[in-house]
């Protein structure tokens, strides 16, 4: 199991929503780099990076921060919010991204992450609102179930898939297993829960189906619901 502490990034600041709402946007920090750098510390490998004025916009929005980020850290980062074309990512991945995260442009042209999946390091984001697909930031939702779209890529060469219960993300309502399982299941990709995530009982319970890669680690950090180097030592 692969923990991956979070930063949602919003006007240059690290911040963290309650069901992907914009406007329940709460700051944890104003230099998000030392942020990555308490997570360096306590062992992590990956930090997850979501641009979130990008995800809205459709092009990164907070490119200072993120080349900071990688100025100032050695850990491996992947980062999604508004990537949605080939010049975008060659972008990001010569600022040194290390993995990046397709979501809305996985609905609406599947071939296309494909075409990128068999050339640079991609995860697919499915984000669900009542198992549908969200889209635009999760501003919007389509007509297609999350497991159709995790099936469309089981043989496409991503290395993963980030799945999120929308209706979690924030809440420190517990994880969604099942959810989680069935996009697993469904893609047979290295799959990485999150959403929802409350603490050391829901981080045993995704290690215990020994189906599920990792897990995204956000709120439960920031609040102290979970006791994050715990965890790292735990699992190192």
């Amino acid at each position: 199991m692969t923990l991956y502490p979070a930063i949602d990034l919003k006007d240059g600041k690290a911040v963290r929503l309650t069901k992907g709402l914009m406007e329940s946007a709460k700051i944890y920090s104003d230099e998000p780099w030392q942020l990555v750098k308490t997570f360096e510390a306590m062992g992590a490998e990956w930090v997850h990076l979501v641009d979130l004025n990008g995800a809205f916009a459709g092009e990164p929005k907070n490119l200072e921060q993120i080349v900071k980020i990688r100025a100032n850290c050695n850990v491996k980062l992947e980062l999604g919010g508004g990537i949605r074309d080939e010049a975008t990512i060659q972008k990001m991945l010569a600022i040194g991204i290390d993995r990046i995260i397709l979501g809305s442009i996985a609905v609406k042209d599947p071939q296309f992450v494909k075409d990128m999946a068999a050339k640079y390091p991609i995860a697919v984001g499915i984000d669900a609102i009542d198992g549908y697909v969200a889209v635009e930031g999760w501003g919007e939702v389509s007509t297609m179930k999350a497991t159709d779209l995790a099936r469309e890529f089981a043989d496409a060469g991503v290395a993963a898939i980030i799945c999120t219960d929308v209706g979690r993300d924030g809440t420190l309502s517990g994880v969604n297993i099942d959810f989680t399982l069935d996009i697993a299941r469904a893609s047979k990709v290295a799959t990485i829960a999150s959403g929802g995530v409350k603490d050391e009982e829901d981080i045993k319970a995704l290690i215990a189906t020994n189906e599920i890669e990792g897990v995204i680690i956000g709120k439960a950090y920031y609040e102290g619901t979970l006791d994050l180097p715990k965890m790292f030592k735990l699992l190192n």
